[in-house]
């Protein structure tokens, strides 16, 4: 019966109950721990005496014993039971007879002293193996015991009771008695045939299983775990789990509304919605997808009621237009499609100015002149009335001007606290000296403007037109001379919220309507002290006067994508300035890009309004000669020096006072234009023409007047309107959270009608999320697995420590491609605008903290479209609130690097460059190379600022430290790099990192364009 049939040593293996050491004598079976149990005559029975029990020859009782190598039939140890019947005969009796089970409630043992069996007193008295005897059968080991012995009878090799599976192998065994009474099976495994006398074991695995645990697979054999041997610990199977408390004994099916993961020693709950039926080994998250799927049906209802009320509008005011005047092939072709087409003249711009006008009714390119006396609508008023200047007598009469004119002076005079409300400007030497250039750009330049004057500033490329009125305005640091505003010298910067800036360029929001244009810029800037209606008001007349009432609810468009005319988006760009009631406007070349007629119409346009005594400073090249004779005065510059400053109609009797003739019928801005360029050799046949000899010619000819005679009178006259300059600068501008609040609605108004690029951006965050989301699909979720504890190492598979850290790299680049180039638009198409808008006295902060907010919806959906498509797919075992927080900080961080990108980068480039930034950024996660590589090269501060290493901490804590019942997590936490317990470090790094990117773009916005350079 030894084991010598194997060719195995019996003192080389550990403890094989299964194997009968003897040959069986009558009824014997394994108990639930093992013991082996025979129905056996008692010890010399035959003189048997005493007060025990009295057992006649042919009476038996039953012995179990848990160490087989004592044989049972020889030692008197153990416990003892007595048999059911009270006596009874092991003669012919087979070994699997259960007639005459034993007594299990009544433990007795043999007492050598007397001879007898005694009531079991004190259990500490027996073996540590005879201890946990039961004496109840337990029939899966009984039934491997008596296969066993059968086939030993059959001269065959007993499968039943190998050691290992594999023929020949030895087992090892895994735990001592001290162990397994002090632990017993560890958590998160199945000990079904392991008790105190079947200790745990492991055997060498056969090729399949071999193959299955280098593959990270546990062994299994149709679905089921199995072990090597028949004593071998088995990890619990996912979709069940081992209590604990059952001591591994039992396997129980996952219960509905949990699930178990592999190893799982309890059920863990799943979260309310969610999909877990019976079996479950991850949980399928239901209700974030169920709340995108309604949100995304109602942002599609939402749109397609839009345009069904839009539609619905335009067709309403083509019916309505269609009643008033007789349909026209343009009525038709608005009826069929749906489209209404702008008349060329709706803009006035084709029209004389002397075509009546009425901001209540369409324009129609048919009205009849008007008649002489007949007052006007627009700002035309007063240019046919004469000017605003000092005398009451020149005014335009109010009685004569139309209520929108009316309105607009009324409100002007009211903003300015003053009835006169223009501005006057004096300097002397003004120049500008870059730190790096070796002459200066503007040098020795004097003169005034008058207040309620147009004065153009002309000159030749590089002869320093914008750089003096950008030194005139205080835009520009390194400067020199004096410059008094209204007598009272000062610095310009002051006056910012006085004066308005009209760019060459039309920056304007293309999002936004003409209305909503002009009236944001009048809500920040007119005095805070002015209620809504009035402000409404004010925008109301300007938008009458400035005649783009047709056009009010119309989209301005992009240059590329325009909606109304280029003289309208010219308009509206005056417009944002004259809603801020401003004392004097500049304006850089405001007829470039236009044709002859809408530049002309510009001109006149502002002719008017400097009428009304608003001063009117423009840049301008080559005017045609309506225009030319539209200037009260002009500033010619060239070398960055003065070459004429006067009245616009002497300038001709000026340059012929230096022997230049003006041909008939010509251009005089055009030959104005050749001279002070230094090509007037065609009307100077013989004088010096060059741009020296006219800058010479005009420091002799001016009245000279010193800079002490220029400071002493202005500080005479400085009480003159000094006081209420200041009164009036102190109540300008809305106070900062208004203004907060207003960019914040001007941006959620932006976000709302550029729809086409946020459903490309939802659907990229879905393809994205599904895609990495199929990816990790065959893992079911199980994204790390480790070596386990003591002392069950041997039994583990391949480790994987690599999965959570590359899942997280994967979703940090992910969020990179969705959020990259979206965050870098939502600065580096305003990067003008901001600038524009700062330099009329906006705060530079309110706007930006107002549009950082205004991308937070933004970003939630997006990062809800990305997290819900990847969890259903991927099925992490990670709670899906901290993982939708986690990602939607690291939309954050992206959106807040696209926007330190967009701050530095040219805007062509950026969204390139963002998109390629981020990228850098996921890859610098600590997945590959591994941190803890990272750590050994001393670089771990650069992969420290990425926030993508901070992402990964966060899943790799939350994939691995659940399983530490199970696995050696910190032997992968030492490999990786990674903690497991910085979960709320980690968010409030990534909430920390994000910040600090915004304050760079803040920074970056503010010296951005200085950067670009």
């Amino acid at each position: 019966m030894a084991l010598e049939r194997w060719g195995i040593d019996p003192a080389k293996v550990p403890q094989q109950p299964f194997l009968p050491i003897v040959r069986p004598e009558g009824p014997s079976f394994l108990d639930t721990t093992a013991c082996l149990c025979a129905l056996r005559p008692l010890p010399d029975a035959d003189r048997l005496t005493g007060d025990g029990w009295r057992f006649e020859r042919d009476e038996a009782a039953w012995q179990c014993i848990g160490n087989q190598t004592q044989v049972v039939y020889n030692a008197t140890t153990g416990k003892w039971f007595k048999s059911k019947n009270g006596k009874g005969s092991i003669d012919d009796l087979p070994i699997y007879d259960a007639s005459n089970p034993p007594k299990a409630g009544e433990q007795l043992v043999w007492d050598t002293r007397t001879r007898t069996l005694k009531p079991l007193e004190d259990n500490k008295r027996l073996s540590v193996y005879d201890r946990d005897c039961t004496g109840k059968n337990q029939s899966s080991f009984s039934t491997s015991f008596y296969r066993s012995y059968q086939q030993i009878l059959d001269n065959q090799l007993p499968i039943d009771a190998a050691p290992c599976w594999r023929p020949g192998a030895l087992p090892l065994q895994l735990q001592g008695v001290e162990s397994w009474t002090k632990d017993g099976c560890k958590e998160g495994f199945l000990c079904m045939n392991n008790t105190i006398n079947s200790l745990p074991q492991s055997c060498p695995p056969n090729e399949m299983c071999t193959v299955g645990r280098l593959s990270q697979m546990t062994c299994s054999y149709k679905g089921e775990n199995i072990g090597m041997g028949p004593f071998e610990p088995i990890v619990c199977q996912q979709g069940y789990y081992c209590p604990l408390e059952d001591e591994g004994k039992k396997k129980i099916r996952c219960p509905k509304g949990s699930y178990c993961q592999p190893g799982a020693s309890k059920p863990t709950p799943c979260a309310t919605g969610s999909l877990c039926p019976e079996g479950s080994s991850f949980e399928r998250f239901m209700v974030p997808l169920i709340v995108l799927i309604v949100i995304d049906i109602l942002l599609v209802i939402g749109m397609f009621f839009l345009i069904f009320r839009q539609r619905w509008h335009s067709t309403s005011k083509a019916h309505a237009s269609t009643l008033k005047r007789h349909k026209t092939m343009r009525a038709v072709r608005a009826t069929i499609t749906g489209y209404k087409e702008l008349p060329e003249g709706q803009d006035n711009e084709m029209a004389p100015m002397n075509l009546s006008y009425s901001p209540y009714a369409p324009y129609s390119p048919y009205d009849m002149p008007r008649r002489e006396g007949r007052p006007g609508h627009g700002f035309e008023a007063a240019l046919a009335r004469g000017s605003t200047d000092s005398s009451d007598d020149q005014r335009p009469k109010e009685a004569e001007a139309s209520p929108q004119l009316k309105a607009f002076v009324d409100s002007m005079r009211r903003a300015a606290e003053a009835t006169n409300f223009g501005l006057s400007f004096r300097y002397s030497d003004l120049s500008f000296h870059p730190k790096k250039a070796v002459k200066p750009v503007l040098q020795n330049v004097t003169g005034s403007i008058e207040q309620g004057q147009l004065v153009a500033v002309m000159g030749g490329s590089g002869a320093g037109k914008s750089t003096f009125v950008n030194v005139l305005m205080g835009k520009t640091s390194n400067t020199g001379g004096i410059v008094a505003v209204n007598n009272t010298p000062g610095k310009m910067k002051r006056y910012k919220k006085l004066t308005g800036y009209v760019p060459q360029d039309d920056i304007v929001l293309p999002e936004l309507s003409v209305y909503e244009n002009i009236v944001h810029s009048a809500r920040i800037r007119l005095p805070r002290t002015w209620k809504k209606a009035e402000i409404e008001a004010h925008v109301e007349s300007v938008i009458d006067c400035l005649e783009l009432s047709h056009v009010r609810d119309s989209r301005v468009g992009s240059v590329g994508k325009p909606v109304i005319s280029g003289g309208q988006r010219k308009r509206v760009s005056i417009g944002m300035e004259l809603a801020a009631a401003p004392m004097a406007i500049f304006l850089d070349e405001p007829t470039s890009g236009l044709d002859a007629t809408a530049a002309s119409s510009i001109m006149r346009t502002l002719k008017a309004i400097a009428k009304l005594g608003i001063s009117i400073i423009v840049i301008i090249h080559q005017p045609r000669t309506e225009i030319f004779e539209l200037f009260d005065n002009l500033i010619l510059l060239g070398n960055g020096q003065t070459i004429y400053e006067g009245p616009q109609p002497e300038a001709q009797a000026y340059f012929e006072g230096m022997g230049f003739h003006f041909p008939e019928h010509s251009n005089h801005a055009d030959v104005i234009t050749d001279i002070i360029t230094g090509n007037g050799r065609e009307y100077n046949a013989k004088g010096d023409v060059s741009k020296e000899a006219l800058i010479s010619n005009w420091s002799a000819s001016r009245k000279t007047k010193t800079a002490e005679d220029f400071e002493r009178r202005s500080v005479r006259s400085t009480m003159l309107g000094d006081t209420g300059m200041r009164q009036a600068l102190k109540k300008r501008g809305a106070p900062f959270v208004k203004q907060a609040w207003l960019c914040l609605c001007r941006a959620m108004v932006q976000q709302y009608r550029t729809k086409g690029a946020f459903f490309a951006e939802m659907g990229l965050a879905v393809l994205a999320g599904g895609l990495l989301g199929l990816a990790n699909n065959p893992k079911n979720g199980i994204m790390f697995v480790g070596i386990f504890h003591e002392p069950y190492e041997v039994l583990s598979t391949a480790i994987d420590f690599i999965s959570a850290p590359q899942f997280a790299l994967l979703i940090a680049i992910a969020v990179g491609l969705v959020a990259g180039a979206p965050g870098v638009k939502l600065f580096s198409e305003e990067t003008l605008l901001y600038r524009r808008e700062a330099e009329a006295g906006h705060s530079r902060f309110a706007y930006f903290i107002a549009k950082v907010l205004s991308v937070f919806p933004r970003m939630a959906l997006g990062c809800l479209h990305f997290t819900t498509p990847l969890f259903i797919l991927s099925v992490p075992i990670i709670n899906w609130g901290l993982a939708f927080l986690t990602n939607l900080l690291y939309f954050y961080c992206i959106y807040g690097l696209a926007s330190i990108v967009s701050m530095v980068v040219r805007r062509e480039d950026a969204p390139l460059f963002a998109t390629m930034i981020a990228l850098i950024t996921g890859i610098l996660s600590g997945s590959a190379p591994p941190l803890a590589s990272v750590k050994d090269w001393r670089m771990e501060w650069l992969w420290r600022a990425s926030p993508a290493t901070w992402l990964a901490e966060i899943y790799f804590g939350q994939l691995v430290a659940p399983f530490s019942y199970l696995y050696k997590v910190d032997i992968a936490s030492r490999e990786t790099g990674f903690e497991l317990d910085r979960k709320w470090m980690n968010i409030g790094v990534l909430v920390a990192i994000g910040t600090a990117y915004r304050v760079l773009a803040f920074v970056g916005m503010v010296l951005g364009h200085r950067l670009r350079r």
